[in-house]
């Protein structure tokens, strides 16, 4: 996620610049080809670039919005996500009380166990939604018992959830949590399927091909038609004000589809890694442990992963 309030241009530049040079050589085309040819048969209408890019920018606005609406949805989940892990952890920490026949410590330890299956869940999650084969920080929060049970099943995170439940159940029979505090403990769990399943719905949904397809056809198209008008009232000056008005049209555009999916490994993108670790170092400390992570740091000062 970019943090930054001053964008450099040429960090623009090193996005756009393989489209910058195709502009450039379309609008340079486009002049000559109208110079040399079609100026002799007949002249494109202005009207044609009015409607062309009218129409154009009420499509390039419509495809930003709803990529802004799924970025925005993503950062809600995973805000949400922060809170209802902080309530969680304060939840299995002061809910849960041992019965006098029963020693504090292996209480303690059985929470313990509860709250780093929750740090592993999320790691879990973020690798699925990333699509990281790599990233196995779950494995170091779940026992060799653990591990080699929830690695049976294809879906990671859901599975180390069951397993939340299964525990959370025992609790209860053993009259650690009360009927009360095992509704609210539960309806947490519930929470955190929900909101994995909406994170998981927006990973796998796809943006409709055809809104990117076609608007960057349109793009070219009225970058051509404007540089043909502009061409017949200010000469070789239109192949630069078709690039400055291709620019815009396309860098708006590229700018909407670095939205698209949140969860990717982008700048543009949710910072997973930053949301991750700051609930793993939220539930250590909540925990009292000594081994705490560093929190993430933004890149360059620019951006956040």
């Amino acid at each position: 996620m970019i943090i930054t309030t001053n964008i450099r241009l040429s960090r623009a530049l090193k996005v756009t610049w393989k489209t910058d040079l195709f502009i450039i050589l379309s609008c340079t085309l486009a002049y000559f080809a109208n110079e040399y040819f079609f100026r002799e048969y007949f002249d494109v209408p202005s009207i044609v670039a009015t409607v062309l890019g009218t129409a154009l920018a009420f499509f390039i606005g419509f495809n930003n919005n709803q990529s802004y609406d799924r970025w925005w949805e993503a950062r809600k989940i995973w805000g949400k996500m922060v809170n209802d892990s902080r309530s969680w952890a304060r939840g299995v920490l002061y809910y849960c009380t041992a019965p006098d026949s029963v020693d504090d410590v292996q209480l303690a330890q059985r929470k313990k166990v509860m709250l780093h299956r929750h740090i592993a869940f999320l790691y879990a999650l973020k690798a699925n939604l990333r699509k990281d084969k790599h990233d196995q920080t779950y494995q170091k929060y779940l026992s060799a018992e653990e591990l080699a049970e929830v690695k049976k099943e294809s879906n990671l995170h859901n599975a180390i959830l069951s397993r939340q439940s299964a525990d959370l159940e025992q609790l209860y029979r053993q009259g650690f949590v009360d009927g009360f505090r095992f509704m609210s403990l539960n309806e947490m769990i519930v929470g955190f399927c929900d909101e994995m399943g909406k994170s998981e719905r927006i990973r796998n949904t796809v943006f409709p091909t055809s809104y990117n397809y076609f608007t960057r056809l349109f793009i070219w198209i009225f970058v051509i038609c404007l540089t043909i008008v502009t061409s017949n009232m200010v000469g070789a000056w239109s192949i630069f004000f078709g690039f400055l008005i291709g620019f815009v049209f396309h860098t708006s555009h590229i700018i909407g589809k670095a939205l698209l999916n949140p969860f990717d490994p982008v700048s543009t993108g949710i910072p997973l890694n930053q949301i991750t670790r700051t609930i793993e170092i939220n539930l250590l400390e909540m925990m009292k442990e000594q081994d705490i992570p560093e929190a993430v740091k933004p890149i360059n000062g620019e951006y956040i992963m």
